[in-house]
């Protein structure tokens, strides 16, 4: 390996995996512990033979293998040209994903119960909007005829003989353009030739990064599967030997390690004890069929350890916290969405149920722990396991946590959560709405710096709510008082922020508003990791004090939302909803769910540059 190094270092930063080659699928993923794919190392100014002859050194050190098998490549049930394979079509051609408007209290607590009796796969909710999977077992199949539009309408009677009037008609699918299957198939990654190399660009914004810098390489043209990741998490750890270093964080059922990344710079000069090492933990794939996260976390890893020593910023921010990056805390049911089932959402641990597996990692988590409200189902897409930490994933990840803070002298000081989907920054708490957390203003504050520093990024826009309201309804005061749909408690979120006390703690759900949900392009992997790399400068340069880069602008109108609600799916509806208090905030806008544009930028400029006029005159 020290004689690969010198090779490795001599190459450009930007180290490029290739992988899925021409060949026919050799291997599953489960029968090859490490990695899969053909790695190589490509710089613009060295030739093809070096390129390859790398490559071939490579993959000779980490075993790489030539050959690599998923659900939607497999050699038995490959489609043609572009279209899903038979396996694919045989699980989700049935299936719809449709979302429904409601627009009162009654029919979201009757869309709840139905869901709940249907066993139907909820994606996302919001104050006005349900997206619901419906899934073959739970549809008719005796079809007379296959017009389409009656084809959706029968599909989906089972589930409206449930609902009110009012909302048979107040549905449509978010996927108009294409069907489930293909949508899941259009995930996967697809065969790279021989020859394919990455394009140059800006890393990021010219204001806060190095222009000097390469946008991506193959690795982010597509999604990645563990067995590529771990390999480049190990090739990453061995280029940037002074500030990478690659770490577990934690076990899985299946006896899977927790990788991640560990970026950072200790200053060694110094005889004087060492106050604790700032902190900043940002994980991803808590939730398995979210690639999206998962991506972001590894493409702001490679972004700060390419930049370190060439950008005066990262090179500092590097200098003044460490940075812990984990890509997936759920790398169980990551390979199941790769092997298995794309849309997957959960852990792979038994339940009491034999053919129910899985615990919701996100509710796992001891910290105003709910799960006496699932106990009984563990079906459900969030069962929260039978006891506090009952995930094996959850249990040993926080105990690592502690064990860094307690014995290896780190204060975490930041904790970045990544999901998808709907574009929302969420703060503490998620468990309830009646409680405020002790620095609301606060972290209000900043999670409007980290939506306005997304937005330009991009000019996608990103609304900033508390946790409990990413999932509420505007109601009256005379709501029902019953639902079948947990409410937040358990999440990693709460627990950083309660227990830990961690000051700054946030979800962050990223692209889209449901366009495509959990099956986003992947076109999209690349800018939506910008955008989490200007969240993540943004966030460390305002821990840090630095607020020169940030302009006075002019006050815009108030923020300040002034409606009762209660979280859509709570088991406890009595925890409605007090009227925000002044200088405490709600939503400050309407979501526009019909696509991927938000608000125009001008008028978001107005809204959030408002709190940092407000931050200014406090001090």
């Amino acid at each position: 390996m020290d004689r690969v190094l010198p090779l490795l270092t001599s190459c450009s930063a930007a180290a490029v995996i290739q992988h899925y080659t021409d060949g026919p699928p050799a291997v599953d993923f489960e029968s090859v512990p490490s990695t899969r794919g053909q790695l190589t190392i490509t710089s613009g100014g060295r030739g093809e033979w070096v390129r390859r002859q790398t490559g071939i050194i490579i993959q000779k050190v980490l075993g790489y293998p030539e050959s690599v098998k998923s659900l939607a490549s497999s050699s038995v049930s490959r489609g043609g040209d572009g279209q899903p394979t038979h396996r694919l079509r045989t699980r989700y051609s049935e299936d719809i994903v449709l979302r429904f408007n409601c627009s009162t209290a009654d029919e979201a607590w009757a869309l709840s119960e139905a869901c709940e009796i249907l066993f139907l796969d909820v994606w996302e909710f919001g104050e006005s909007f349900v997206d619901v999977r419906l899934s073959k077992d739970t549809v008719r199949r005796s079809l007379l005829r296959f017009n389409i539009q009656w084809l959706t309408v029968f599909q989906v009677s089972p589930l409206l003989s449930l609902l009110p009037e009012s909302l048979q008609d107040a549905h449509t699918p978010i996927m108009q353009d294409l069907d489930l299957a293909q949508a899941v198939y259009n995930s996967y990654p697809q065969t790279f030739s021989s020859s394919a190399r990455p394009h140059d660009n800006q890393l990021s914004n010219p204001n806060t990064a190095s222009s000097n810098t390469e946008d991506a390489n193959i690795f982010f043209q597509n999604y990645q599967p563990l067995s590529v990741i771990l390999p480049w998490m190990r090739l990453m750890a061995s280029i940037f030997p002074t500030h990478v270093r690659m770490i577990n964080v934690g076990k899985t059922f299946e006896n899977r390690e927790i990788p991640a990344l560990k970026v950072g710079v200790h200053p060694t000069n110094s005889e004087k004890p060492l106050p604790p090492r700032k902190t900043i933990i940002v994980t991803g794939g808590i939730h398995a069929r979210e690639w999206i996260s998962t991506s972001s976390v590894n493409y702001l890893a490679y972004s700060l350890a390419t930049q370190y020593g060439k950008s005066q910023l990262i090179t500092s921010l590097i200098e003044s916290f460490d940075w812990i990056f984990v890509p997936s805390v759920n790398p169980d049911g990551y390979v199941y969405t790769w092997n298995d089932d794309r849309l997957w959402r959960k852990s792979r641990q038994p339940t009491p149920l034999r053919f129910c597996s899985g615990i919701d990692l996100d509710r796992s988590f001891g910290y105003h722990w709910d799960g006496a409200v699932t106990s009984d189902n563990p079906c459900s897409e969030s069962f929260a396991g039978e006891e506090p930490f009952g995930a094996i994933e959850t249990g040993t990840f926080v105990d690592w946590v502690r064990n860094q803070t307690t014995n290896h002298n780190a204060e975490v000081v930041a904790f970045l959560d990544l999901h998808s989907y709907s574009q929302e920054v969420l703060y503490p708490y998620s468990y309830s709405c009646t409680a405020s957390p002790p620095s609301l203003e606060n972290l209000q504050e900043l999670a409007m710096g980290l939506a306005k520093a997304m937005r330009l990024s991009s000019g996608h826009y990103y609304k900033v709510v508390s946790a409990c309201e990413g999932n509420v309804m505007p109601i009256s005061e005379k709501a029902p008082r019953k639902s079948s749909l947990p409410q937040g408690g358990g999440s990693a979120l709460d627990w950083f922020y309660g227990e830990m006390g961690v000051r700054y703690a946030f979800q962050i759900k990223l692209r889209d508003t449901g366009s495509y949900g959990f099956l986003l392009p992947k076109e999209h992997i690349v800018p939506t990791g910008k955008e989490v790399l200007e969240a993540a400068l943004h966030l460390a340069r305002h821990m840090r004090g630095d607020f020169d880069y940030l302009k006075i602008p002019e006050q815009g109108p108030s923020m300040i939302s002034t409606k009762f609600r209660i979280p859509f799916g709570s088991k406890n509806p009595q925890d409605s909803w007090r009227k925000p208090s002044r200088g405490e905030s709600s939503r400050f806008s309407e979501e526009n769910i019909g696509g991927l544009d938000g608000p125009q930028t001008g008028e978001i400029l107005d809204q959030d540059d408002q709190w940092e006029l407000r931050r200014r005159k406090r001090r």
